[in-house]
């Protein structure tokens, strides 16, 4: 019975994680495309990143080109 209980938990956990990284690499593939503080090569050159190196692509676009963003961030 535990182990039924932990299966489930782990499962609701792990679901919920490959959510959130599902999510955030949808939001960096959309952030690539509309980033107007990249030339359209260097657009194109992360959009291929980000689709064909999945999580490793986003997690790099998030750290080196999201912030040349020009769009001023609102709060």
């Amino acid at each position: 019975m535990i182990v039924g209980i932990f299966s489930l938990f782990a499962m609701v956990f792990f679901g919920i994680i490959a959510l959130a990284v599902f999510a955030f690499w949808i939001w960096m593939l959309i952030d690539a495309i509309q980033n107007k503080g990249l030339t359209d090569g260097e657009k194109i050159c992360w959009v291929l990143a980000v689709v064909f190196l999945h999580i490793i692509g986003a997690l790099l676009y998030f750290f080196i080109a999201r912030p040349k963003r020009n769009t001023p961030l609102t709060v």
